[in-house]
């Protein structure tokens, strides 16, 4: 796995895989076990696709029960469990381990409930996002959270990763849109936080689940909020002489009180791919495009859209077009949510980093990726949630070349640590996974991500739930518990002491 380092295989697990494999069966029967090396192949990498690792036997459940035993089994044994959703990860969160057992929820695929008064839907873990919209758009809703795999892409995995999307500027990420889930507990206890009701009472563990990447539990129902369609969805296709007059028009929208239903901005490299992929129709004279989608009553959006328009020529727009239809505003958006595949088809490969940074700080961030460029020798397309800073640069580079994979991981290193010294963030919406876990004590100490591991600790005593992602270095749980004694002296000698 190139030279990612990850837990060194356990030997007594290795040793025991026959006998695992055969339990397994017992617990999941027919095909919902499978251990034979080609079949496992299609489950060796996550859409991290630099990185890939066979599992010690993949596991396929149906039922929550089947989802219990497996786990209560794992824990008894001491075998490792990495989950998995439709496997679209981008940062390796679900990247299996040779001594792991792999758990993959895609047969949880039903949606149980859709209750139109309550605007909730519950559903299986392995429905597809997009498959939510599918099923209620036929009574004029539909679920906000929209990322660009949303064809693929599981509800499962959108609250492991906490999943954005187009549209999370005005209506929210995954932790905003989830009411409740059940969970299973690596000890095989079923658990449920919130439900259909507005908030909970007590800690708020359905927040702390929700972007927890497979390190807590496993999802197997999730009861989201649907909304009902506006009246109407506009967008205007706004181009740039530069990247920087585009940035600051993303902060003078914002600050202007307009909060967009979205709003994404592409540089030249990112236009030049989609408009030849899709013929969205996009300038290709322009070094930045936005696309700014305003909904509502007719009437605000009109309003909205003509001082959007005024702010964007007040910033030197070159070019601006308002969709005038249904099917004029999907053009427009048919190139951004294209813009990955897209890209593909001009770099044999390419890494795609996610990193969020306050909107202000755009055309320094853009800037300093141009530099990074030069000196890494690699080219770089820009595709991204402007509204909300959360970017998407898509490194350039061919797999095929010595040491390439290598330069456009540490050019990505660099821009991340350049969203942390701007007052930004690692992951927006992708997570940490293995991508990102070595740059976590950039923005944490030592006391925060021990802290951090404490929570783990709570629900997975044993480290058993995907190990080796997110946290650098994982402490024994006995070891962040105990006490210190400086010079004979206990802290807090006044407490008492059992």
């Amino acid at each position: 796995m190139s030279g990612l380092l990850m837990p060194k295989a356990d030997d007594s697990t290795m040793s025991r895989r026959s006998d695992i494999v055969t339990a397994l069966r017992a617990i999941v029967p027919g095909e919902g076990v499978v251990d034979a090396t080609n079949a496992m192949r299609v489950f060796e990498s996550d859409a991290l696709t630099a990185y890939r690792q066979l599992p010690l036997v993949v596991v396929l459940p149906q039922t929550v029960a089947q989802v219990s035993r497996v786990l209560k089994y794992c824990h008894e044994n001491n075998v490792k469990v990495v989950p998995r959703g439709s496997g679209t990860s981008l940062s390796g969160g679900a990247l299996p381990l040779e001594d792991a057992v792999l758990l993959v929820m895609s047969r949880f695929n039903q949606i149980l409930e859709i209750d139109y008064p309550n605007r909730v839907a519950v559903v299986q873990p392995g429905v597809t996002n997009l498959g939510i919209t599918n099923a209620v758009e036929h009574e004029g809703f539909y679920y906000a959270p929209d990322p660009s795999s949303q064809i693929a892409c599981s509800i499962g995995g959108n609250v492991a990763e906490n999943s954005g999307g187009v549209h999370c500027l005005k209506y929210g990420l995954t932790a905003n849109n989830v009411l409740g889930l059940e969970m299973v507990l690596i000890t095989g206890e079923v658990v449920r936080l919130g439900g259909k009701h507005l908030d909970s009472e007590g800690y708020d563990l359905l927040g702390l689940m929700t972007g927890s990447e497979g390190l807590l539990g496993v999802v197997t129902e999730v009861t989201v909020r649907i909304l009902q369609k506006p009246a109407t969805a506009r967008a205007l296709m706004v181009g740039f002489p530069t990247s920087e007059q585009a940035g600051k028009c993303v902060a003078d929208i914002i600050a202007g009180g307009i909060i967009p239903g979205g709003m994404e901005m592409m540089d030249r490299p990112a236009i030049h791919a989609a408009e030849d992929f899709v013929h969205a129709g996009y300038p290709l004279d322009v070094e930045a495009l936005l696309i700014i989608e305003l909904d509502g009553p007719v009437v605000e959006v009109d309003h909205l859209i003509s001082m959007v328009e005024a702010i964007a020529y007040k910033n030197g727009a070159s070019t601006c077009v308002i969709s005038q239809s249904e099917e004029e505003r999907m053009a427009f958006w048919a190139g951004r949510k294209a813009a990955f595949p897209a890209v593909g088809r001009i770099s044999p490969d390419y890494l795609c980093m996610d990193g969020t940074i306050p909107r202000k700080e755009l055309p320094k961030v853009l800037a300093g990726m141009r530099e990074l460029s030069e000196k890494y020798g690699l080219r770089v397309a820009n595709v991204f949630h402007a509204g909300d800073g959360n970017l998407h640069p898509l490194i350039l580079y061919d797999a095929n070349i010595p040491e390439e994979l290598h330069k456009a991981e540490d050019f990505g290193a660099d821009i991340l640590r350049l969203c942390v010294k701007v007052g930004g963030v690692l992951t927006g919406e992708h997570g940490v996974g293995v991508e990102k876990r070595e740059l976590m004590p950039e923005m944490f100490n030592e006391i925060d991500l021990n802290q951090q591991i404490r929570v783990k600790c709570a629900f997975d005593d044993k480290h058993l739930l995907n190990p080796g992602k997110v946290f650098p270095q994982l402490h024994r749980c006995a070891e962040l518990g105990r006490m210190h004694v400086h010079r004979g002296q206990v802290p807090f000698p006044e407490i008492p002491r059992f």
